[in-house]
């Protein structure tokens, strides 16, 4: 199953990346925008997007008018994003066929939440299951099977494990797996990964193999994490 596209619309590249990194890793595929006239070009290219979410103070063209030129051709739902939270803002977004308001600064664990809510509402399929090498993941019910046989695994452990198999084929650093597993607020000692990845790949038995460690020679380089396709030789991922 394709994943659903989600374009997320902000002048504030640092914004986007939050709210991408976020809606990766609950398997989204997001398109970025920096203005509205950059999103209608993009709109009008991707005729399957399920979703936007709409900054409103923005160059060019803002979030009210984008919104209107988006609702002369389409009903996609959209959630607006505002650092002002005064109520005439949030009926005149409502008036243009707003589906939901959120203010700046908010939780992107909420804003995901938000999003998932109003795709089930608009009855958008959201794929909440995920299977590869023989690792079946049920996200909505939080259970893992390993060739059929269910694995009791911690809340962490099953975060780990589903970022991973989401971002097969990506280089992922300590620093973003912690941003995305442990959330942005998280200030502890990297090196919990690796006491998480050791108890993950004891837990998965033969499959833990497929969780591959490895040391690079030059100290300056950062310690990343490759999570590569499972292939004849089944690696998911790589910790070096």
């Amino acid at each position: 199953m394709d994943k659903l596209k989600i374009l997320v619309v902000d002048d504030e590249s640092r914004m986007r990346k939050l709210v991408r990194d976020f809606l990766e890793r609950e398997g989204y595929a997001v398109l970025e925008a920096g203005d509205g006239m950059e999103a209608m070009d993009i709109f009008y290219e991707e005729k399957d997007i399920a979703l936007i979410i709409l900054d409103v103070m923005m160059p060019h063209m803002d979030g009210w008018q984008t919104c209107r030129e988006i609702r002369k051709e389409s009903k996609v739902p959209i959630i607006m994003l505002t650092a002002r939270s005064e109520e005439r803002d949030e009926l005149q977004g409502f008036e243009l066929g707003v589906d939901e308001y959120i203010s700046k600064p908010f939780s992107p664990k909420i804003l995901v939440a938000r999003v998932e809510a109003i795709l089930r509402r608009s009855n958008v399929a959201v794929s909440e299951t995920m299977e590869v090498g023989g690792i079946r993941i049920d996200k909505a019910a939080h259970l893992v099977e390993i060739d059929g046989k269910p694995v009791d695994l911690s809340y962490k452990e099953f975060e780990l494990l589903t970022y991973f198999v989401e971002n097969q084929g990506i280089a992922l650093s300590r620093e973003k797996i912690l941003n995305n597993v442990w959330n942005y607020d998280y200030f502890g000692d990297a090196r919990t990964i690796d006491t998480h990845v050791k108890k993950l790949r004891s837990k998965m038995g033969e499959k833990g193999n497929y969780i591959k460690t490895s040391r690079r020679r030059h100290s300056r380089l950062p310690p990343s994490l490759s999570a590569q396709r499972l292939c004849s030789r089944q690696r998911l991922v790589e910790i070096g």
